[in-house]
């Protein structure tokens, strides 16, 4: 297999700047540079992540500024594309070279043939073996592409860029649709990695793995040295540094404000004495309005220095509270639920469709205080049983009992209407609560008065998400059970830690499908119903 080599790799950029269509910018004047390093790339969703991988890479170039490439630059993008004519050779990106092996094979003498060629002649090995490693043995060059599932179509993806002998793989959220047991065999493929990596991701173990962070923000790039666990706690201590900051000024700025106070009150009264002595005074007109002239004129001077204090220190308040950024925590106002749920809360026996033989059959019942993940391989039914048990007419001969109020939040959070503003839709649903009451839930919820008043569709993953929740948990009837499915997916890290503290918070019953073992050991699990070579078999979260 052919090798990157590192020693020249290099991506740097001089003032790269993005404009929209509507004008807008989405980035401006990036500077940075990336070499053989593996680097974890974040940033809050619609910063422009992708955008920049793309950049990056060399797909898209930048409204103003350079971009510099030394060395072979391979790009896995977030959204494979698939049409019906392609074949794992195709999503690999080793056309090209299965086309020039097969010409010199039918007997071409052509020097461009041999050049892509080069030394690789047994590419069609190396790409089954690489298939194999990533579980898929199963596929051949020739099969088509349109017949792999997310999880599958990513794979073959990645396993084309590693043999692609780039110097840089820039891998945008290649974790994504991958199951626990892919996420980590990937994760171990990228630490044998000899070349650079710029990795965009959210998926913390990944990130963990990286050499270095590097943070796109509305303030621009910042990088940290070391994984995931440094940047955060990196983030904490700016984060703590920039609240006592934004304390500091806002005390500095009242303790101003109540000196222009006093500069006002005492510029009043000296006008007041100079009327007064003015009205009194046994001068000539002309004089008493030269004099007059110049007093207003100074107490202007006076009243816009004022003015431009106030200005400044208002500014001062304002770029800290940016720094700072909007990381409040988000707090979930509920009712005890669980001081009502019954000691069962689900029964559940089926045969679930479209899944292997030793998946097909599935049996258990979910007890007052459990909060269970599903867990299993791709394909082994997760999302399908949490549809199962969320309709309320299962397959003849199951059987499906759920004794409290259930709220199912599936991958496009189709329980909301998109049409609709949050706060219209809550509105409806509650008889008991006034819109002062919702607008204040909500607000903690983190959702401000702009993002309630507009239709859902343009809300952001993030916002969607606690909106379908306020939807589920902030009625007369609040759900007592919740089913997700992926919650987490196409979050960003600081949606999926708000997530992660809404769902901590919540006392009712939960069973959720993820792959990110991070989020779910953050949630307040107690047990795990997984999809293993036995069977489904139910186990303490551990």
């Amino acid at each position: 297999m052919a090798k990157p080599s590192t020693n020249h790799v290099s991506l740097t950029l001089h003032g790269v700047t993005h404009q929209l269509p509507d004008g807008s910018l989405l980035f401006s004047d990036l500077d940075e540079r990336f070499d053989a390093q593996h680097t974890g790339l974040v940033g809050r969703n619609g910063v422009g992540k992708s955008v920049l991988g793309h950049m990056l890479a060399g797909t898209l170039e930048p409204s103003s500024g350079r971009c510099l490439r030394i060395g072979k630059v391979r790009h896995v993008a977030q959204q494979i594309s698939i049409d019906s004519q392609q074949t794992v050779v195709d999503l690999a990106g080793l056309r090209p070279l299965f086309d020039a092996l097969r010409r010199i094979e039918r007997g071409s003498t052509a020097q461009p043939d041999f050049d892509i060629v080069g030394d690789r002649w047994n590419i069609h090995q190396q790409l089954q073996q690489e298939l194999a490693a990533s579980g898929l043995e199963h596929l051949g060059a020739d099969t088509l592409a349109s017949r792999l599932s997310g999880g599958e179509a990513m794979r073959v993806a990645l396993c084309g860029a590693f043999l692609s002998a780039a110097d840089l793989l820039i891998l945008d959220e290649p974790s994504n649709h991958l199951d626990r047991e892919h996420r980590k065999a990937l994760i171990d493929r990228l630490r044998r990695w000899s070349g650079g990596i710029i990795a965009i991701s959210h998926d913390r173990a990944l990130l963990e793995s990286m050499d270095c962070i590097v943070e796109l923000s509305n303030l621009g790039l910042r990088r940290y040295g070391g994984g995931y666990t440094f940047y955060a706690q990196a983030k904490a201590q700016e984060r703590e540094q920039a609240r006592q900051q934004l304390d500091h000024l806002k005390a500095e700025k009242r303790r101003e404000e109540r000196e222009l106070v006093q500069q006002r009150e005492r510029l009043d009264r000296r006008q007041s004495r100079g009327a007064r002595q003015a009205a009194t005074a046994n001068q000539a007109p002309i004089l008493l309005g030269l004099q007059k002239s110049r007093s207003e004129s100074s107490a202007a001077r006076a009243q816009a220095r004022i003015e431009e204090s106030r200005r400044a220190a208002s500014q001062r308040v304002a770029q800290a509270a940016q720094r700072l950024e909007d990381d409040a925590e988000v707090t979930l106002l509920l009712p005890e639920v669980d001081r009502h749920l019954p000691d069962t809360i689900v029964e559940f026996a089926a045969e679930l469709p479209h899944v292997a033989a030793r998946y097909r059959h599935i049996e258990f019942t979910l007890k007052k205080g459990q909060r269970l993940a599903l867990t299993g391989p791709n394909g082994s039914g997760k999302s399908t049983l949490l549809k199962l048990l969320a309709t309320d007419s299962p397959p003849s001969g199951a059987r499906r009992v759920i004794s409290v109020k259930a709220a199912y939040l599936d991958q496009s959070l189709s329980l909301l209407d998109s049409g609709r503003s949050l706060l219209e839709q809550m509105l409806a649903l509650n008889a008991t609560s006034d819109e002062a009451d919702l607008r204040s839930r909500l607000a903690l919820l983190g959702l401000d008065e702009q993002g309630i008043r507009i239709p859902v569709r343009w809300l952001s993953g993030g916002e969607r998400l606690k909106a379908a929740l306020a939807h589920a948990l902030y009625t007369d009837d609040p759900a007592k059970l919740l089913l997700l499915d992926e919650p987490d997916n196409h979050l960003d890290l600081a949606a999926i830690q708000a997530l992660e503290s809404l769902l901590r918070q919540y006392r009712g019953a939960l069973i959720v499908v993820s792959h990110d073992e991070t989020f779910l050991n953050r949630i307040g699990l107690t047990h795990r119903l997984d999809a293993s070579e036995a069977g489904w078999r139910m186990s303490a979260w551990t």
